[in-house]
């Protein structure tokens, strides 16, 4: 009798802290998501502030979203090393003391100081934040944890950009970030009421700081090289030193890992296909719909002649369809597994960018919009049980690094497709236009609507190539989870 009240009381306690350590992860994912969008549209302002320029000022964004995607392996080998929770908490302390030095920064040096100190909370919030889920949830729910998290994502880019908006206009600039301190602060209360303590690591451990410094450089390369490229021209000497470093850094950094007696970086996870081959499809459609990030916003601007408060407004559609999908498909994946609702994710977010590439200067809105919504339906069957199958596929000593890869891998993919989409556009107007043109934004609307149809196929084209590794990732997943048949005993 003693012994069932008892079990009763401690499943009603882990069910009720299971709830409570989503909302403290979905806090940090919300801030850091609405950090990340919300200060893209004070650009005009702080340079006005500040008497700067824009080449100096987009460096807020820049030294922010760099340090971020270069901290994320460490922060998840420093988590799977001293403790997850330490350093989640770690992460949300400094990205809140963070925020109020940027709003209180007295230049521009000083905030793109401030938001390189931030981008270092961030990443430690968004790399060990979804292995705290795996590991608050039992593995039958683990889907529709981050499927939730997944519709913290897309509030964060629903948002950020209105939410910018309003205090720039009413409030002013430094109100982007003293916003994050109330989250800031009740996200860190969630963790300390929520989140167990970190049970007690393994002695002897050391922290490989040449692989960590070998992967940041190579990850900043590779990011800036990516960024610059269509500013600076895919020629320049810059942008090829840049991947050339980039090249020379990743060779060196498998060699010195492969080396290392403790690395950053277990190589061998990479044996585990369920895991490694579901990462390379989440990189490669990451890649295909960073095109409809970059473009759609831009068709709709320059060919429909929106202004920026219509085309905000149109492009929520997204994020809504995906922020409602997302923990519907986590908890379908719960019950009746990845492979198919991955595939069928796939095949929908295709179609939808196949049905966006035979848009014109005429199509209804409608339309569009239409298939907005289906790509966001695409992308959240897709998300919730492929990061399912990729983190429990994970050995359980190295999911913050798991982690930290599948952030990884979502910002190498969305930083490569936004360069490739801008290339594939740019380089269909010029065709279809005959010549270059300057700038290219004046070319006809009918012209830039074509671009943007060859490079929407494209973008489809790479979304039906990721069918494949998440097809043979599918099948490994299932080899493990069939039972071997036992011979019959005579």
């Amino acid at each position: 009798m003693h012994n069932s009240v008892a079990e009763e009381m401690r499943w009603y306690v882990n069910e009720r802290r299971k709830w409570w350590a989503l909302a403290a992860v979905g806090s940090g994912v919300l801030v850091s998501t609405i950090d990340g969008s919300i200060v893209n549209i004070a650009l005009n302002t702080l340079v006005q502030e500040f008497a700067s320029n824009l080449n100096i000022v987009e460096w807020v964004v820049l030294g922010y979203l760099l340090t971020l995607a270069c901290s994320l392996l460490i922060m998840g080998r420093l988590g799977d090393m001293y403790g997850k929770r330490r350093i989640y908490l770690i992460g949300f302390g400094l990205f809140t003391v963070a925020s109020l030095l940027c709003a209180t920064a007295p230049s521009i040096t000083a905030l793109i100081a401030f938001r390189v100190l931030q981008g270092i909370g961030a990443a430690m919030i968004q790399a060990v934040g979804p292995a705290l889920l795996v590991t608050a949830f039992p593995a039958h729910e683990r889907g529709l944890a981050l499927g939730a998290i997944g519709s913290f994502v897309a509030a964060g880019i629903l948002i950020g950009p209105a939410l910018g908006g309003i205090l720039l206009r009413y409030v002013g600039w430094e109100a982007i970030f003293f916003v994050n301190l109330p989250i800031g602060i009740l996200g860190w209360w969630l963790t300390m009421r929520a989140i167990a303590s970190d049970q007690t690591t393994r002695p002897g451990q050391r922290f490989d700081l040449g692989g960590a410094l070998l992967m940041a450089a190579t990850l900043f390369c590779l990011l800036l090289g990516l960024t610059e490229g269509p500013l600076w021209g895919w020629r320049d000497g810059r942008v090829i030193g840049l991947f050339g470093a980039a090249l020379i850094g990743g060779m060196l950094f498998i060699i010195w890992e492969l080396r290392y007696p403790q690395p950053m970086l277990q190589l061998r996870i990479f044996r585990r296909l369920a895991f490694s081959l579901n990462l390379l499809a989440a990189l490669v459609l990451f890649l295909g719909i960073s095109f409809n990030l970059l473009l759609t916003p831009l068709f709709f601007q320059l060919v429909y002649q929106f202004d920026l408060q219509r085309t905000g407004f149109v492009l929520m559609s997204l994020p809504i369809a995906l922020s409602l999908t997302s923990p519907i498909s986590g908890r379908l994946s719960d019950r009746f597994g990845s492979r198919v609702l991955t595939i069928a994710g796939l095949i929908v977010t295709g179609l939808a960018l196949l049905g966006l590439s035979f848009s014109t200067p005429t199509t209804p809105l409608p339309q569009m919009v239409g298939f907005l919504v289906l790509l966001g339906v695409g992308v959240g069957l897709f998300q919730s049980p492929n990061n399912s199958t990729i983190l429990g596929n994970a050995p359980p000593e190295a999911l913050g690094v798991a982690s930290g890869l599948l952030a990884v891998a979502r910002t190498v993919g969305q930083t490569g497709g936004i360069a490739l989409a801008g290339a594939v556009w740019a380089s269909q107007i010029f065709t279809l236009n005959g010549g270059p043109v300057t700038p290219i934004t004046a070319a006809p609307p009918t012209i830039l609507a074509g671009g943007y149809d060859v490079a929407m196929r494209v973008a489809a084209l790479i979304a039906a190539l990721a069918i494949v590794p998440s097809l043979f990732g599918g099948r490994a997943l299932q080899r493990q989870i069939v039972p071997v048949k036992q011979p019959v005993a005579d």
